[in-house]
């Protein structure tokens, strides 16, 4: 089955600490159905110095649930569905709120 969201999409966060958010997807993690948004769900991790890392408190991205994300609309950046559609024999996302097509 194909994607509704891929990495570089632009998502808007629909639940949780950081709803109404947006930001890029960083990475899918498929198995998982997660992903990581730049800026989103940041936790602080302490970590221990190693022969390449110094030691320290650094903030990362944690991953978050693909059900709380959903696609930003390229029009108005309003979250939308993900839809698809066969245009000129290829299939492409298209975005439900506007019809717009999303890649393609």
């Amino acid at each position: 089955m194909a994607a509704k969201l891929k990495k570089g999409d632009k998502v808007v966060v629909l639940t949780g600490k950081d709803e109404g958010k947006t930001g890029e997807i960083l990475k899918v993690l498929v198995g998982r159905n997660k992903a990581l948004v730049s800026g989103i769900n940041m936790v602080r991790r302490h970590t221990k110095q190693t022969a390449s890392t110094e030691a320290g408190i650094y903030s990362k991205e944690a991953p978050i649930h693909l059900s709380n994300l959903a696609f930003a609309d390229p029009k108005d950046g309003k979250p939308t569905r993900v839809g698809f559609q066969i245009k000129d024999g290829k299939k492409v996302r298209i975005a439900k709120r506007s019809g717009e097509v999303i890649d393609g």
